[in-house]
């Protein structure tokens, strides 16, 4: 296949775009600057821009970019940044390719487990309803600004990225520093789901939707093995050979990042990947040690 993606050097397009061209596909990236060389095609999202006649004969979409979530406090300005650069982005690129004469047969547009909200103990299917937060309200709105690919006729796949495992970055790779001289510990009382999921079996999730036809709409991309904060520490422990007693308390996490801190690190989202596990996608990395040695390579 001919596929498009969006966000092509950030940490998921990193290690999509190899195994797609290990597959045999062809790669176009969608870039802000540049678009001078045949695989590249120029955007603009603030701007409404796209050079629509560098598409023909794409055959899929992947749709990655958008403002970091995870770096420095909202602020106004930064939370008006986050949405606007999915929903702008996503509606662009959604209209323009519902106007092609030659549609791609399929867009993956990620979306994020953050959708759910802060949701405790309670099994999240892709099924379950939004949570009422922001970043529950970026998730909505961030899907459905797909609409005109949908309504097109496009097959559109958003993939509820969960907690991405990466030493490269995420909440893995800012961490290990930490971890690795024995200084981390839980955070707030530990109970909190976290819906981790191996960098690897995230681009293999969605290689999966380009080439299944049965997935559409919101697919969870999270281990079918969620754990707890305090049981992702004790594991990261092991697998570093190093102490983790030395928790971060909930209060002290809000004082160093405000909300960020109750969004990406108190919240639990007990997030279960059902619609990967009955269209057959067998996950490289299910248990959480297994996955940590796999990355850090231990």
């Amino acid at each position: 296949m001919d596929v498009l993606v969006s966000g092509s050097r950030g940490l998921i397009g990193s290690a999509l775009v190899p195994a797609l061209e290990e597959e045999g596909h062809r790669v176009r990236r969608l870039v802000r600057s540049g678009g001078s060389s045949g695989d590249e095609v120029r955007w603009d999202p603030s701007a409404g821009t796209i050079d629509a006649a560098r598409l023909e004969g794409v055959d899929a979409v992947v749709h990655l970019a958008g403002e970091s979530i995870a770096e420095g406090r909202w602020t106004p300005a930064k939370k008006a940044r986050i949405l606007e650069s999915r929903v702008q982005g996503t509606r662009l690129l959604s209209q323009t390719v519902a106007g092609l004469p030659w549609q791609p047969r399929v867009m993956v547009s990620t979306s994020a487990v953050g959708y759910y909200g802060d949701r405790g103990n309670e099994l999240l299917r892709e099924e379950s309803g939004p949570g009422s937060d922001f970043l529950a309200r970026v998730c909505r709105e961030w899907e459905a600004a797909a609409d005109p690919a949908r309504a097109a006729g496009i097959r559109v796949v958003h993939p509820r990225i969960g907690i991405v495992l990466s030493p490269e970055g995420g909440a893995l790779g800012r961490t290990l520093p930490i971890f690795k001289l024995g200084a981390g510990g839980k955070i707030g009382s530990g109970r909190q789901y976290w819906p981790w999921v191996a960098l690897d079996d995230v681009a293999g999730a969605i290689l999966h939707a380009l080439s299944t036809e049965t997935l559409k709409g919101p697919v969870n991309v999270g281990s079918p093995n969620p754990v707890t904060n305090a049981e992702y520490t004790k594991t990261l422990g092991r697998v570093l050979n190093r102490p983790t007693v030395f928790p971060l308390p909930a209060p002290a996490a809000r004082l160093m990042l405000g909300e960020v801190a109750d969004a990406l690190l108190l919240a639990s989202q007990r997030m279960e990947p059902a619609k990967l596990k009955e269209s057959g996608y067998e996950f490289r990395y299910p248990e959480l040690e297994g996955a940590l040695r796999h990355l850090l390579g231990r």
